[in-house]
């Protein structure tokens, strides 16, 4: 198919690069976020304690994390840890050589460094009537952790996490890098055999501007529905 000067023959030719590259896309995506986020819930419930000794290390980790790019933070897990003769030797050296595991793990670190943030502003956003309510109905410090802290936190930080979604979808982008074969790496393989880098590239950016406009359409409902207890009331 031939558009003025542009040439879609070679996409639709090879649609299946797109559809496999998707999957692998999705799939980084969904796990880095599942593991972010279970590592994310223990270290903001740490960082919103008042000891120094406890919110300090998960302060520096998210510190540190956010303030590298990630393309860095990807490739010191998949190339630099493999050049310590102890890592090689190690138990973990099957998983660490694979670029697979490696952006999983980039990834997750660096998604659960932003959350962990999120859900502590969330969790320092909580009006002191909701705890000290929890108190007075004779709730423990678990309980109302559990029931009254982290439902409201999660409904409160549903905005910003919807943003971390969204900006951690572009970023698998980058598995591309590491010779994973992802949306942008299915463009890129169209692209070296057809040197057609428009129609390569803009085929990308509508798919992943489709998987967008679906993540933000699910997060609005979600916020719609969860969010409505925390409106004001005319």
């Amino acid at each position: 198919m031939t558009l003025g000067p542009f040439d879609f023959g070679p996409i639709i030719e090879n649609w299946d690069l797109y559809v496999s590259g998707t999957w692998m896309t999705l799939e980084l995506l969904a796990l880095s976020l599942l593991i972010g986020l279970a590592g994310a819930l223990p270290l903001a419930m740490l960082r919103s304690l008042p000891s120094p000794w406890v919110w300090r290390p998960v302060w520096l980790f998210t510190y540190v994390i956010r303030g590298t790019p990630m393309l860095v933070q990807l490739y010191l897990i998949y190339n630099g840890l493999a050049q310590f003769e102890a890592v090689r030797a190690s138990v973990f050296w099957p998983w660490l050589s694979s670029a697979w595991f490696c952006a999983i793990a980039a990834f997750a670190i660096n998604t659960c460094a932003y959350t962990t943030e999120i859900l502590y502003g969330a969790i320092r956003a909580l009006p002191a009537g909701e705890i000290e309510a929890a108190k007075a109905m004779g709730m423990s410090r678990w309980v109302s952790l559990r029931r009254i802290v982290l439902p409201s936190a999660f409904r409160r930080a549903l905005p910003a996490y919807g943003n971390e979604v969204v900006l951690m979808l572009h970023s698998t982008s980058l598995a591309s890098v590491v010779t994973l074969f992802d949306l942008t790496g299915g463009a890129r393989d169209v692209y070296a055999r057809y040197y057609l880098p428009f129609e390569a590239f803009i085929t990308a950016a509508v798919v992943y501007v489709l998987i967008t406009i679906v993540l933000v359409a699910a997060f609005h409902a979600a916020e719609r529905r969860w969010l409505r207890p925390l409106q004001p009331h005319s």
